[in-house]
This record gives C-alpha cells, structure tokens and sequence, in this order.
C-alpha cells in the first residue's frame, strides 16, 4: 500500500488530498493508516516534518458524523504554533461542514467561546487553554471517540505531561487514543501503558539517517523578528566570544550585518558567494590570524573552514536543513576545546529547531535573552 486511492476513506477525503498535492504515502503515513483507520490505538515514533499529521488527520476526519454538533475528536499539541498548523491541514482535508475550532493561550480567549459555543467537531489545541475552556465549561470533552497526543515528548520536556493527564481523565474510555513523538521516554511509556488500550507500537525512524553533532554547547533564543538584531547584540555582548561565525540565510543580509556591524566598529569581516575567492580566503585567514573577531557569512563556508579556535557560533537564521546546522556548528568545538553554538528563532521556527534536534539527536536548550 503505497498511495492514497488504496486506503477506504471517504471520496471527498481522497479528494482533498489530491487537492492539496499529496500522491505517494510517507512510511509513517503507510504504517499507520492501516491501523488507525481500524479504531486501534498507536504508539507512532516519528520525526517532525514525515508527514505524520495527516496520518492522524484522515482517520480523524473519515469518523466525523457532520449532523452531531459536539466535540468528537481532540489534538493535543505542544505549542500555539503547532496548533495552528495542525489546524489548517485539518481544515484542508476536511473541507466544509466540518468545523474545527484552534484553542491557544496568547490570544483573545472570547472568538475561541463563541466558536465553540456554535458546535465543532475538532479541537485542535494546547493543554492550558483546552483546561482554560473546561474549567469555563465552554468545552466538553465527554463524548470524544479520538484523542490525539501530537509531540508527546515536547509536552513533557514543556511540563505539560500533568496538564495532559488531567485531561485524559475527563474523556470517556471508550476512545481511539493516537499517540506521536519522536522519542519514548519512560515517562511517555508510561503514559501510554496508563491511558492506551494495547497500542500498536510504529517507528519510522531510520538509524541510517540519522546525523551527529560533537560535543557543542547549544541554545537557542526565541525572540520576534523585529526584536531580533537587538536580542542578537545583547547575546553577543554578554557571551564575549574570541571569535565567532554568524551564519546567515542570505547573501543580502550577510551585507546589511555586516554593514551595521562595521558601523558600531566591531572587529569584523564577511563572506558570501558573490566575492571571488581570494577575497573568501583573505577574510578567513583574518579570522584564523586573529585580526578579525567575526566573520558574518552565509553556508558557502559551513563546511570549508577549518579554524581550531573558533569559540561560538551564531545561527542568526536558522537552516531548515538538520545536516547544514550539524556542518555549521562543527566549526566549533575542534580538537577537544570548547565551542558554543546559539540559534536564533521566531516562534513560528520552534518546528524547524526540533526536526533539528530529532534527526541529529541532540538537545539544544532555551536560552534567554540578557537584560539591557
């Protein structure tokens, strides 16, 4: 079973998901699916971005019978972010006389009542505004036939995994329980023994594709954009390094750093792919040398620099590409010393910080932004 038009969903399902683009099924899709659209309960060990969302999402909407206006199915997620994502690959497949209502703190509280209040059948949400609701009783969860636990991991690491189980509790038993994360902790096994009903445990992770980082201090700093170039300052100022790279996505905003650095008369030089190579090589050796203190840059030089004593780097823009961060932070750390690594990110990135950590099975702690 390799494609969708094998499954025995609905025609209007299938239809939405040509609509959207999707032809061959993922591993996770083609695991899981079977199984789901059984009712069975699922322990799914899968990476952000396999297309694990509509592995939940299908068997979800397939079981909506449009003419009961309650709440039959609920998706737990870690974040607000995440949430809204879900929410609209829902909304997509679903097309209408499906409703389905996103429940998150840091916005209004009274759209999400009044939505709620004229009956959905999806809740997408995130476990303190999901209480929020219950506690209102503005959301009723009694009659949800399927739970969906989305990230499970990043909810324990967040501390939600109590909030969760307070939840749990209040569902009715007799439910399909979907369970996803990229990795099973104890705590999430035992979560699973506590609340499932004789899941079918399914990984598609792959030990082949799995990368490395050495022994690199890592942080990340979530910041709003606007916000970022002084978070970026302040961090730098505090941090102190004796030389540093800062990698960014552009050629155009390696210039305009560069440029803002030079003028507030930091040590520093750039590179990028439009200068020729000897000016690529005269910056680097500045930097090898210790003429320089920064170097602003964009990938050209993630793998072809090789300096023994560079003490950090900064992500000034995230990679969505896990191997390009492994290659980036590996010019720090060399030959046994220290090496920090420090990546800034909007909320909206915190998906691409954890495919990150996923696929190179590593860790990379919050860091928060120093006082003025």
């Amino acid at each position: 079973m390799t494609d969708f038009d094998s499954l025995f969903i609905r025609a209007d399902i299938l239809q939405n998901i040509r609509l959207l683009g999707f032809e061959g099924m993922t591993p996770i899709q083609r695991m899981v699916l079977p199984t789901s659209l059984r009712g069975g309960d699922i322990i799914g060990q899968a990476k952000t971005g396999t297309g694990k969302t509509l592995a939940f999402a299908i068997p979800v909407i397939e079981k909506i019978r449009v003419e009961d206006k309650f709440v039959q199915a609920l998706v737990l997620t870690p974040t607000r972010e995440l949430a809204i994502q879900v929410g609209l690959e829902f909304e997509k497949l679903a097309g209408s006389g499906i409703r389905v209502a996103l429940t998150y703190g840091g916005a209004s509280i009274k759209p999400q009542i009044d939505l709620l209040r004229r009956g959905v059948h999806v809740v997408v949400g995130t476990p303190g505004r999901v209480i929020d609701h219950m506690k209102r009783r503005t959301l009723r969860l009694d009659r949800v036939e399927t739970l969906v636990l989305d990230e499970a991991d990043r909810m324990l690491d967040m501390g939600f995994i109590k909030d969760v189980e307070w939840i749990i509790e209040k569902i009715s038993r007799e439910r399909q329980t979907m369970l996803f994360s990229a990795t099973i902790p104890d705590e999430i096994r035992r979560l699973a023994e506590k609340y499932m009903r004789d899941p079918e445990f399914i990984s598609a992770n792959s030990d082949n594709d799995e990368l490395m980082v050495g022994e690199v201090q890592q942080f990340y700093v979530e910041v709003d954009q606007k916000k970022k170039m002084d978070a970026f300052f302040k961090v730098m100022k505090e941090e102190r390094p004796s030389k540093a790279l800062v990698f960014c996505k552009t050629k155009k905003w390696v210039e305009t750093l560069y440029g803002i650095l030079k003028r507030r008369r930091f040590s520093v030089d750039r590179i990028h792919g439009d200068l020729t190579q000897a000016a690529r090589k005269k910056a680097i050796e500045k930097l090898r040398q210790g003429k320089i203190q920064y170097l602003i840059c964009t990938d050209v030089v993630a793998r072809g620099i090789d300096i023994s004593d560079i003490s950090h780097v900064f992500n000034y823009d995230i990679t969505q590409e896990p191997l390009t961060y492994v290659h980036r932070v590996g010019r720090t750390a060399r030959i046994g010393k220290q090496g920090t690594a420090i990546t800034f990110i909007n909320p909206a990135q915190i998906r691409d910080l954890w495919l990150i950590e996923h696929r190179a099975r590593t860790k990379i702690h919050e860091r928060k932004i120093p006082p003025a």
